[in-house]
């Protein structure tokens, strides 16, 4: 996405437009850099660098030994007139994880196991990934989640209040709750039809998307209070440029996207498509390309981010999942995210209860994973090993208040690495779970029920639901605050 510059503090380019580096906040003037040596492996500097020294020393007296014993005369090709360099190893970023505040085991239910979920113990991969210009560096290339675990929380995040925010769609207003508590706390009027809350690139701030009211409302985390609000065309869905450089806006009506400044949204280009229902995407794991959902005309697209260009458009095939559409032959994609490995990306379907596995890069249909009606929301969990695939639990999309009660959601539990479903967690007493996140510790998933007016908390650990707590009508998008990861693409919480 242009040209960059090199934060030595954090260790990650950054996009010219910008004189301050986007984690750590300092002037460019004080931590420019030029670029280091490839990394060490992440999170173990210290260690890497004892090593090179160690072997330094044992190569240096070893070739002394063999100077000492080897005749005088050498080749020009000898081994002991090419000097011997050691390459210096990188340090890590110099920020100390702050771990956010996650409920205490006396706010959940006793039956309720202590286990915690299972973390992957390899070793994160020197990044090998040639990302877009100002994206932050795979550091594991086999799991593009690492940098959002547990322990990796965001030094722009210190401070911020523990609170899950949940847009009510038809109710036009914000509850906000308190997830140590499991309390509703407080509840704003925010504009007709909130559909998301989305955090910034930068995990400063967080924005209320109001669909039908041309706004955005801006929310403070440190303190949970709510700015002026923002005008801005039809915003469904918000994301960002892999730089941070540009937010995306996702004009769903108007079936554009809106690229424009991450703070004042005034748009500076935009990208007319032909994509009906354009709601829901994710980035390649270079950040190249990113793959979008059209709800309303069963294709998906594919576009290339430095041209701002479609590259590629594709119906997909409903004959692979074994159903029909009776009202038309189509499927109804939501939901869109890539794999750990950034091999394939997943597209949830409400018609045929399921999700397409597509190959990004040949941007061809190559599955579907059978999950639960209503196929909708994708999380992949803290450790980046599991995608949670939320179903809504019906196809259809009722009036409000019409359907309490009646919705047969669950969540399916995909394992990355074998591409098939390895548990089910049914929703006791029905419901219709939709967007949402999981917690920081990864150890509860909050969803909110569009058609039954309340919110669900899901224990990871047990796949039980652990409670249900009354919202306004149709809620939609919540997001969990705060969240780990370098940085936020949007939607509810897509953190690298």
């Amino acid at each position: 996405m242009g040209e960059t510059w090199f934060c030595g503090k954090c260790e990650m380019n950054i996009s010219v437009q910008y004189e301050r580096c986007v984690l750590c906040d300092r002037p460019r003037s004080e931590v420019e850099t030029e670029p280091p040596l490839p990394r060490a492996v992440h999170g173990r500097a210290p260690l890497i660098a004892a090593v090179s020294v160690l072997v330094v020393l044992v190569i240096g007296t070893a070739l002394f030994i063999r100077a000492s014993s080897a005749p005088s005369t050498t080749t020009a090709d000898s081994v002991d007139d090419q000097p011997l360099v050691a390459p210096a190893p990188s340090v890590d970023r110099e920020t100390t994880p702050v771990s956010a505040p996650s409920p205490t085991s006396s706010s959940l239910p006793s039956s309720t196991p202590s286990s915690a979920p299972a973390t992957s113990t390899t070793a994160p991969r020197v990044a090998m990934v040639d990302t877009i210009g100002g994206m932050p560096p795979v550091v594991d290339p086999s799991n593009i989640y690492s940098e959002a675990g547990p322990n990796d929380m965001n030094p722009a995040t210190t401070g911020a209040v523990f609170r899950v925010y949940v847009p009510n769609e038809a109710s036009g207003t914000l509850t906000v709750i308190d997830p140590t508590t499991m309390k509703v706390i407080a509840t704003y009027p925010t504009g007709t039809i909130p559909q998301h809350v989305v955090p910034s690139y930068d995990m400063k701030t967080l924005y209320v998307l109001n669909n039908s009211s041309n706004t955005i409302v801006p929310i403070d985390p440190l303190t949970g209070a709510l700015g002026k609000a923002i005008p801005v065309d039809d915003p469904y869905n918000l994301y960002f440029t892999p730089d941070g450089a540009q937010a995306m806006v996702v004009a769903e009506g108007e079936r554009r996207l809106d690229f424009a400044d991450p703070h004042t949204f005034k748009v500076s280009s935009s990208i007319q498509t032909n994509c009906a229902g354009i709601n829901h995407l994710d980035y390649s794991i270079d950040g190249r390309y990113f793959i979008a959902s059209c709800e309303f005309d069963g294709t998906i697209i594919k576009v290339d981010v430095a041209q701002k260009k479609i590259v590629g458009t594709m119906k997909i095939d409903i004959a692979a999942s074994g159903k029909k559409n009776t009202i038309k032959p189509m499927a109804q994609p939501q939901d869109v995210r890539v794999a750990n490995d950034g091999k394939v990306f997943y597209v949830a379907d409400l018609i045929t209860d399921g999700v397409y596995v597509i190959d990004g890069d040949t941007f061809a249909q190559i599955g579907f994973i059978p999950t639960g009606v209503g196929a909708h929301g994708l999380y992949p969990s803290r450790d980046g090993q599991k995608l949670y695939v939320v179903n809504r639990g019906t196809s259809a999309i009722p009036p409000p208040g019409s359907f309490k009660g009646k919705g047969t959601g669950s969540i399916a539990v995909i394992d990355f690495a074998t591409r098939t479903v390895e548990a089910r967690w049914p929703m006791p007493g029905n419901g219709s779970p939709d967007m949402g996140n999981l917690t920081a510790d990864g150890t509860q998933l909050w969803l909110g029920g569009r058609y039954d007016a309340e919110v669900y908390v899901f224990d990871t650990r047990s796949g039980q639901l652990i409670n249900r707590i009354p919202a306004g009508q149709n809620p939609h998008g919540l997001t969990v605050w705060p969240q780990p990861g370098r940085f936020s693409f949007g939607h509810t919480g897509n953190v690298r």
